[in-house]
């Protein structure tokens, strides 16, 4: 999802709304439920508050894939209706992207963009179903924050990609560090099983300095 404290100030009626419910979730299912609402007027929701999150972390990805693969492999991790699989398609890349996500209609208008090979349910408070080291990249973006996901997904993440392969995830900074993401990359780092290439703050609306952290990791 996206911030709060700036995407309420440049939004109005449903969206607010939606935005509002997104930061009180409690768990999988209340999400599930409030995105399966959504899903229809998601895109064109977050289009207007000026969201820049999905576009960041595709620049993340395009800074640090080195040397470049001619042809990557992306799993997008609770990929939504498909906004980091839209920019991957506007970059210079030659790449196919699987997408994963909780919810059958976000899916659904992913699947609309074209751009997916392959789209599944997945819940990622559980074990992903994917063979250890089998992307090159994988993403993760608004997925991890307050009744959402939890830190633990990292080593998920870790498993799936291949070895000098890239991990891009944004966290809420305001569970960043009381919701363990911190902690639980930190001890990524401790295990020597990635190398943080940087956990910057950065701003999820266009214009802002502040809301999330860009979570950069190269799994060793």
């Amino acid at each position: 999802m996206s911030d709060r404290k700036d995407l309420t100030h440049t939004t109005s009626g449903q969206s607010a709304e939606y935005l509002t419910r997104a930061y009180n979730l409690k768990d999988a299912n209340g999400a599930k439920d409030l995105y399966e609402e959504w899903a229809s007027s998601y895109d064109t929701d977050l289009q207007s508050s000026s969201y820049t999150s999905p576009q960041l972390a595709v620049t993340a990805v395009l800074k640090n894939i080195t040397p470049s693969p001619s042809h990557l492999k992306i799993l997008d991790a609770g990929c939504g209706t498909g906004l980091v699989g839209l920019h991957f398609s506007h970059s210079p890349l030659t790449f196919t992207i699987d997408g994963l996500d909780l919810t059958p209609a976000m899916l659904k208008v992913a699947r609309q963009k074209g751009i997916y090979q392959d789209l599944d349910v997945a819940d990622l408070t559980k074990p992903i179903e994917r063979v250890d080291g089998s992307y090159d990249v994988c993403t993760c973006v608004g997925t991890l924050t307050k009744g959402h996901v939890g830190p633990q997904v990292f080593n998920e993440f870790v498993r799936v990609v291949a070895h000098g392969g890239i991990i891009v995830a944004t966290v809420h900074d305001d569970v960043w560090e009381s919701g363990g993401y911190r902690s639980v990359v930190e001890g990524l780092e401790r295990r020597d099983l990635v190398e943080v290439v940087g956990t910057e703050e950065f701003g999820m609306v266009e214009g802002s300095g502040k809301g999330g952290r860009m979570v950069v990791l190269r799994k060793r």
